[in-house]
């Protein structure tokens, strides 16, 4: 059955801090007992570094002609073309730590020369055959939660770039509870998709840490993956359809259930990164809101003993709907910023949802799996605790750098053979990169991904920023990376690949599977003006 969507629920979520990562109501200082903590294990001291003021910073002046601005405003209305400095500032890059360093410091180029609102999927299309004849290269621009360099406003060597700003396109378009699937445009924000999804009673269920401002098409475009992966899948599992403008067309993938009919474009469209088309609407499996959510934290001596029980869970035919697992360091540094007492080892969170029957059953099974692998039981309250902080830690990067500390996070998937060696190599590499007379670091790392075959590796950072705090972090980023392509990970698991990873795409590739890409890529775009400096490994 299909239904009419057209009086589903507002998306009212406020802009996103200019210098910072999400609603600036929630910006806090750092508190001077964890100031203190902070200094004495890193060795080093805090010092403030506020931003510049808004007024202060530098944008360079829109390239845009009159003519061009006349043309975009055909296409889309007056209204939707801005070029004042306060647009261009919001759509001047994404949300990892150079960009916010760099516009703490009062810089703010590159920027768009101007920012575009389509309404729909024609408007989109007709922007993108446009800018391919004038030559003006576009970065579609969703939530803006890049952090790896995925919103940039690179023009490619292209006399002018715009950003596509795909706000609009926020309707749930169609709704098919028969099938269970769902067709969402690309602009809808996640809470504002599960608030659409409730009113009948489903839900998406997918929750990465980028929840509250990212999008339906932003998820798409960079094979997202949320903390309930285990049970529900990536993003691109979820994906059965999409629609797609080019600057020469529009393309349709997906639809039935399964085809045999030669290969699945949707697999080629997802993960594109906004490089090949501009993604309009998506449709999804969607399932029934679950009827209980239970949750047990568990204790393993160490991370090696907790890892193999994971794998035992992950290559088991019952598992739970979400499976964590921090090592020892991010174990303590939990505990300590939650003010709790450190369980000894390592800390797991597991969580099941379904119906109650499924649930009840689901969980006595992992429990004797997860006994039978050397684990404690701690009961649901770790797993409280965890949900409840779940989307501060952003917030608390922020509050940080303010500081003058650095933190920021990394991550990487590998076979279960090489997870444990590729978890010391970049441990090592991170810590041999930043350990030096201006700070000391701390590394942490859990597992948030489990497949049959293997699982992620997410690790934060923590260190002073030193004197050139963009220089310190692009060494430790770079030794990281080294040693995830020296030791059989991935480049990225689900961060997407941006400008930041496509130097390491030549070797995930390889030259043939390179010269795919960008053959593909001149068929859709033969301009080149799509994202132009993203993903796809130069020739």
């Amino acid at each position: 059955m299909t239904h009419d969507t057209r009086t589903e629920p507002a998306d009212t979520a406020p802009d996103m801090s200019w210098f910072a990562w999400g609603d600036p109501a929630k910006a806090e200082e750092l508190a001077p007992d964890l100031r203190e903590l902070v200094s004495q294990v890193l060795r080093t001291r805090t010092s403030d570094m506020p931003p510049v003021a808004r007024d202060d910073v530098s944008l360079p002046a829109s390239r845009l002609d009159g003519r061009l601005l006349e043309v975009f405003t055909g296409a889309v209305g007056a209204e939707n073309v801005r070029t004042d400095d306060t647009t261009r500032l919001l759509h001047s890059g994404g949300k990892s730590t150079p960009d916010l360093l760099a516009r703490r410091a009062g810089r703010a180029s590159p920027a768009p020369d101007a920012v575009l609102y389509p309404a729909d999927h024609e408007q989109v299309e007709r922007l993108l055959a446009l800018c391919s004849a004038e030559r003006v290269a576009v970065v579609p621009f969703g939530g803006g939660t890049s952090v790896v360099g995925g919103v940039s406003p690179l023009d490619g060597g292209f006399p002018a770039v715009v950003s596509l700003d795909l706000r609009r396109l926020n309707r749930l378009v169609s709704l098919d509870t028969t099938s269970l699937t769902a067709v969402l445009g690309a602009g809808v924000r996640t809470p504002h998709a599960e608030a659409m999804l409730a009113e009948h009673g489903l839900t998406l269920g997918h929750m990465p840490q980028s929840y509250e401002y990212a999008t339906i098409g932003g998820y798409a475009a960079t094979r997202s993956s949320g903390q309930a992966s285990a049970g529900y899948g990536r993003f691109e599992d979820m994906v059965v359809g999409l629609r797609v403008a080019t600057p020469r067309g529009t393309l349709e993938a997906g639809g039935p259930p399964a085809s045999a009919a030669g290969p699945d474009l949707r697999r080629l469209l997802v993960g594109s990164e906004g490089t090949l088309g501009v993604i309009t609407e998506v449709a999804v499996r969607v399932r029934p809101r679950p009827e209980r959510v239970l949750d047990e934290a568990w204790s393993f001596p160490d991370y090696a003993t907790g890892v193999d029980a994971l794998r035992a869970l992950a290559q088991s035919d019952t598992r739970p709907t979400m499976a964590r697992l921090s090592d020892e360091t991010e174990t303590f540094v939990n505990a300590a910023l939650g003010g709790r007492e450190a369980v000894p080892g390592c800390q797991a969170v597991l969580g099941f949802e379904g119906t109650a029957a499924e649930v009840g059953a689901r969980a006595a099974v992992v429990r004797e799996a997860m006994a039978a692998a050397g684990g404690t039981p701690l009961g649901p309250d770790p797993v409280a605790h965890w949900r409840g902080t779940r989307f501060h830690a952003p917030y608390l990067r922020d509050t940080l750098l303010s500081a003058g500390i650095l933190a920021e996070t990394l991550e990487t998937a590998a076979s279960w053979s090489d997870l444990l060696p590729l978890y010391t190599a970049v441990a090592g590499a991170l810590t041999g990169a930043l350990e030096d007379d201006e700070s000391g670091a701390v590394v942490q790392c859990h597992v948030s991904h489990t497949y049959a075959t293997g699982a992620s590796l997410y690790f934060t950072v923590a260190t002073g920023a030193g004197e050139d705090p963009a220089a310190r972090w692009d060494r430790a980023k770079r030794a990281a990376s080294e040693a995830i392509v020296a030791n059989g990970g991935t480049i990225t698991h689900h961060h997407a690949v941006g400008t930041d990873h496509r130097p390491w795409m030549a070797a995930e590739l390889g030259p043939l599977g390179g010269e795919v890409l960008r053959a593909v890529k001149a068929a859709l775009d033969p301009e080149g003006v799509l994202n132009p400096g993203k993903l796809i490994p130069e020739a």
